[in-house]
């Protein structure tokens, strides 16, 4: 399940897409109810990143330190949860094997799990925030 703070981080990039100058982050945190105080932790992730560059003093605020369309998804949510993997025994940054399974690679339910990373990682890895930016809801999309 996606966090709050992965959540809030892409809307926070999607803000910085195609916005001329830097934004500060009372307007980031207001246009996308943000907490300000998450937000500005969540900012400082994604700077050391190296997905936003902030500027300080008069003229300051946040920029994309790269354009949006070599920034993906699956990148800014590696940076800022870790794995995303379904369960630890499938993670491949973060590996913790099952108290409970006697044979890792006889376990069907590990291998489907497996598969649902693979997928969700291919999704997330070919999902630029460009692309989820200008995506089209399903409320949106014509019947």
């Amino acid at each position: 399940m996606l966090s709050n703070k992965s959540k809030y981080g892409l809307k926070a990039l999607m803000h910085l897409t195609g916005v001329d100058g830097p934004q500060l982050a009372n307007d980031i945190a207001s246009a996308n109810q943000i907490p300000r105080k998450f937000l500005d932790v969540i900012l400082m992730e994604l700077s050391r990143a190296g997905f936003v560059a902030g500027k300080k003093g008069r003229g300051g605020g946040y920029v994309l330190a790269r354009p949006s369309e070599r920034i993906s998804v699956g990148q800014v949510i590696r940076a800022l949860e870790g794995s995303f993997a379904p369960i630890p025994c499938t993670s491949r940054t973060d590996y913790k094997p099952c108290n409970d399974c006697p044979d890792e690679a006889l376990c069907r339910i590990r291998d489907l799990m497996l598969d649902v990373r693979d997928q969700m990682a291919m999704v997330l890895d070919n999902t630029s925030i460009a692309a989820l930016k200008s995506r089209q809801t399903r409320g949106e999309r014509p019947v």
